[in-house]
């Protein structure tokens, strides 16, 4: 049986429409499956089109992973962080 794990990340609005609202969708890496988050990450990462942000939130401060995103995106992926622990670090990322 395939493993299936649902990446949680939050929608960008109730309605449907793709907008972005108020509120940015969350990817919560803590529910992630550690042999497959920083590819899951990845993927999302990816798939930003430019001008797309969302937040990610990590059980860590996810350093190991920012530098493979710059290696990846250089400096297409903006960071800013949004909170820093104790419980879970927040990160905005944002296309340029």
């Amino acid at each position: 049986m395939p493993l299936v794990t649902e990446l949680n990340l939050t929608p960008t609005s109730s309605c449907g429409c793709g907008g972005t609202h108020d509120q940015l969708p969350e990817l919560d890496a803590r529910t992630i499956p550690h042999a497959i988050r920083h590819a899951s990450i990845h993927g999302v990462v990816d798939s930003l089109r430019p001008g797309a942000s969302f937040v990610l939130v990590a059980p860590h401060d996810p350093i190991p992973l920012l530098a493979q995103i710059a290696d990846r995106h250089g400096e297409a992926i903006a960071v800013e962080y949004v909170q820093r622990g104790p419980e879970a670090w927040k990160l905005k990322l944002t296309h340029a």
